[in-house]
Order: structure tokens, then sequence, then C-alpha cells
């Protein structure tokens, strides 16, 4: 078969479960590791919010990824690399140093990773047509969180079968790590085979040293130059202020003792409620919300999405309020909380392919996406110590107060009626 026919199912999930597989590791698993290596709330968010940088500043090397090789040459070649050093971290934890080894490999990965990110996002609208994209943002995104029961679900979960059968903390997660970077590694030589090549994906060079360089700060200024550009910045940097929070004190708060506030659960429940039910829920709200816009469009449901995001943030606050010893409850209130995360979540994705769209839309995703991670970087290295002032039930009520700011200026946004909607 001609690769350049290739239905968009057959690279579409694949690439997005590979953008988040290492996301997901970096971010969300580490903060697991370091918690079972004994590190504290406030030590893990602030090493592992630094993790966040290279999504940060990301637009800086966005234009060379723009223009020169392929989108495909960098998708292939930075998923190679990953699985290498996802299985070199692994190596690390046993070591007498493995805290600076890891927190340096995870933050290699962190910038392949963001590197990917550029690439496979610009080859997403690069390849499909604007209902395509549309239709494809709740399968992309579903895929992307399927990527996450796999890591912060499966792995968490397997790490927790090793420490049952007698493998200590290190070496349960070196094992886990290695395998992780075999499969990741077999997705980049999958790709390799199967991806196609359109023809608006050229391999392109770079030219003389000062076209570059007046190319590159072109991008930058243009970027800037679009309309209503400082609500976006507000709206990309606050919209998920509480999320940003949350997000690195849901596991620690799942494996804290009851004495101080958690709720005691071992890696395995943890895997299992969080990482899985809690995914499949949100899986199932990213794909209902990619439905929904192609149908009605984004600003129909601009509104009931930002209340599915952040509203049922209140199942945490109960939880830690009454510490229900129900796994059951557990995994239905965390179900419940990652369904209207995944539901809300469509809007502000299909809101930055919106503002970007025009001449250099690769690269001002990559800027775009880059704010957006400034805007869980520096929350999230701050929540454990908000934590660990405030203890759990307190910091949920902040959260809840966080959610405040992306209601309040939504009323600001200007988007086309018709967006989204499937053509």
């Amino acid at each position: 078969m001609d690769t350049k026919r290739l239905n968009a199912w057959t690279w579409v999930p694949s690439l997005y479960f590979a953008q988040g597989l290492p996301y997901i590791v970096v971010i969300i698993v580490s903060t697991v590791i370091y918690k079972n290596l004994g590190l504290s709330n406030s030590q893990i968010a602030f090493y592992t919010g630094w993790f966040y940088l290279p999504w940060v500043i990301k637009p800086f090397w966005s234009p060379f990824v723009d223009h020169f090789k392929s989108k495909r040459h960098w998708i292939i070649v930075t998923q190679l690399f990953m699985g290498i050093l996802l299985a070199m971290v692994g190596l690390s934890l046993p070591t007498h140093n493995f805290i600076k080894w890891s927190i340096i490999g995870f933050w290699l990965i962190a910038f392949s990773s963001a590197t990917h990110d550029i690439a496979a996002d610009g080859f997403y609208m690069l390849g499909l047509s604007e209902g395509e994209q549309s239709f494809f943002v709740g399968i992309r995104n579903t895929f992307w969180r399927i990527a996450s029961i796999a890591g912060q679900g499966g792995l968490v979960y397997l790490s927790g079968i090793l420490i049952k059968n007698g493998k200590n903390i290190q070496h349960a997660w070196m094992i886990v790590l290695i395998i992780t970077g075999a499969v990741y590694f077999g997705i980049g030589a999958y790709h390799k085979w199967i991806m196609p090549r359109p023809l608006s994906d050229p391999d392109r060079k770079i030219g003389k040293a000062k076209d570059a360089i007046v190319e590159y700060f072109k991008t930058f200024v243009s970027f800037f130059k679009h309309k209503n550009i400082f609500v976006f910045l507000l709206f990309v940097l606050f919209y998920r202020l509480a999320e940003a929070q949350l997000s690195k004190m849901a596991a620690p708060f799942l494996l804290d003792t009851t004495e101080v506030g958690g709720l005691g659960l071992n890696n395995e429940q943890v895997g299992w409620a969080y990482g899985t039910i809690g995914v499949i829920g949100l899986v199932m709200g990213g794909i209902l919300g990619g439905i929904a816009v192609s149908r009605k469009g984004l600003k129909y449901w601009m509104w009931p999405m930002a209340f599915a995001l952040n509203l049922p943030n209140l199942a945490y606050l109960y939880m830690a309020f009454f510490q229900p010893s129900s796994i059951v409850l557990v995994q239905t209130l965390i179900a419940i909380e990652q369904f209207g995360y995944g539901f809300g979540f469509t809007a502000f994705t299909l809101y930055l392919i919106y503002f970007v769209q025009g001449e250099n839309r690769t690269s001002h995703y990559a800027i775009a996406t880059g704010l957006m991670a400034l805007g869980m970087m520096v929350p999230g290295m701050l929540s454990g110590w908000i934590q660990e002032q405030l203890n759990y039930v307190n910091f949920f009520i902040w959260i809840m107060i966080c959610t405040i700011p992306g209601f309040v200026l939504i009323p600001f946004l200007k988007i086309e009626t018709n967006f989204g909607k499937k053509k």
C-alpha cells in the first residue's frame, strides 16, 4: 500500500499514544517513584515541577524543527532516543546517586518529548483538514489518555506487583522502566515503517545562517501580533491553575497514610484507581468532548466544558475530608473527576488550535503549548509546599478557589461560531 494514502487511523492513535507516554512517565509516574523512595511532597513537587521546563521553552527551538528536516523525521528520531533514555533512567535507580542521575535522565526525556510534541502536532495539522482535526481531537486525546492508563495505571500497578513479590523498590522500578523503554523503542520502529509522507511535510534544509535567524525571529514576532493576544496569554496561563496543583498532589495524597491526611493506598490500588479507572473516565470524556464539538462547534461548548473541567475537583475535597475506606467509592469519585477533565480539556485543546490558525501554525502552536506548560510548571512546583502548609483538606479548598480565574476569562474569548464543526 502507498504510505501516502494510509488512513489517519493507522497513525493518529499510535502517534498520540507515543506523545502521551513519556509525558506521563516524566510528570506523573516520577512523583510515585520519588514518593516510594521517601522524598517529601515539597521535594517531589519542586523536582518534578522542573521537568515541565522543556515544554515551557520549546518555542525557542520549535522554528528549527519547523524549518529543518521533516516533521516525520523528528517524530521517529525522538521516539527511538526516548526508548533508550527510559531504560537508562531505570538502570540509574539502584545506584547511590539515583536522585541526581534520574533527574538528569527524566529531563533529557522531557526535552526529547517536547521536541516530539512540536513535530507531532505539526504533522497532525498538516495531514488533516479542519473538519478531520475536530473529529480526531477526541481520538488523539483518547489515545493520549490510553498512554496515561499504560503509564500511571499499568506501570504503577506493575511496580506494586513486583514489590509484593519480593523486589525492592529500586529494582522494581528499574524493571518497569526498562520494559517501557523497549516498548517505546518498538513504537518508533513502527512509525518509521507506517507513517505517511505527505507532500505538505517536505524534507527541509536550513539555508544561510542569516536567513534562518531572520525567519526564527519573524515566527516569534508574528505570534505576538495575533489579535486578542493578551486575553489568550491570560487564559492559557490561568485556565488550568487548579489542575496544575491538583495533578502534582493527587498521587501523594492517595499514597500518604491516613494519619497525615491521605488515603493510605498502595501502588497497586493507586495504579488501578487513579491510573486505570480514573483515566478510563477521562478517555470517555475526551471522546464525548470531541464528538460534541464536531457537531455544535467550540463556542457552543466553551462554558459547559469549563464547568466540567473544574467543578469535579470537589471529589478530592470530599475524599480529603471524609477519608473514605471504600476503594470502590474512591474509584468512582476519581472517575467522575477525570471524566469531567477529559470532556473539558477538549475545549482547551481546540482553542489553542483555533488561535494559531494561519502561517507558521506549527511553531505558533508550540509557543502556545509552551505557555500552557509554564502555567502548569510554576503552580505545580509550589503545590507541595502549599499542601504541607495547609494540610490536604485546606489544600483542596484552595484548589477550588483556583478554578475562578478560568471562568472570569471565558467571556473575553473571541471564537467563530462555526469553528470546530465537522463539515
